[in-house]
């Protein structure tokens, strides 16, 4: 199971913090720090698994990483979890994002394709775009 999912930065900066177990605000920010420290001392070339810190649980805990330009994508996952699975969630999620964006764009559900936008004295022409959908 999924016990917490973080996202920071190079310099440790939480940009995302989510945890499904209830922990106070000062253990979060300990778990946070710790984790940063244990995956940033790695090199890139070794695997993305390791126990998990003694803040999150211990050796029963394991920490699943993907490191993308200036972030760390850290998943907290008990021993019954897949760490290839996990990781491809990682890997996956993030590839699939740009995919998933541009179908939400084609689907987006207009009566019509608006030919001329008129806001007070401006007026825009829209260029013809059914060749993109």
């Amino acid at each position: 199971m999924i016990q917490a999912i973080l996202v920071f930065n190079n310099h440790g900066k939480p940009r995302l913090v989510r945890f499904y177990q209830r922990f106070p605000e000062e253990i979060q920010q300990q778990i946070v720090r710790e984790t940063f420290h244990l995956v940033l001392k790695r090199d890139d070339n070794i695997c993305n698994f390791l126990e998990g810190g003694s803040l999150i649980g211990g050796p029963d805990y394991k920490l699943i990483y993907r490191h993308y330009a200036t972030l760390y994508f850290v998943f907290c996952v008990d021993s019954s979890e897949s760490e290839l699975g996990i990781l491809d969630l990682i890997q996956g999620g993030l590839s699939a994002a740009p995919a998933r964006a541009v179908s939400a764009v084609k689907n987006i559900n207009l009566p019509e394709i608006p030919r001329n936008i008129n806001i007070g004295d401006l007026n825009i022409k829209v260029p013809n775009l059914s060749q993109f959908v």
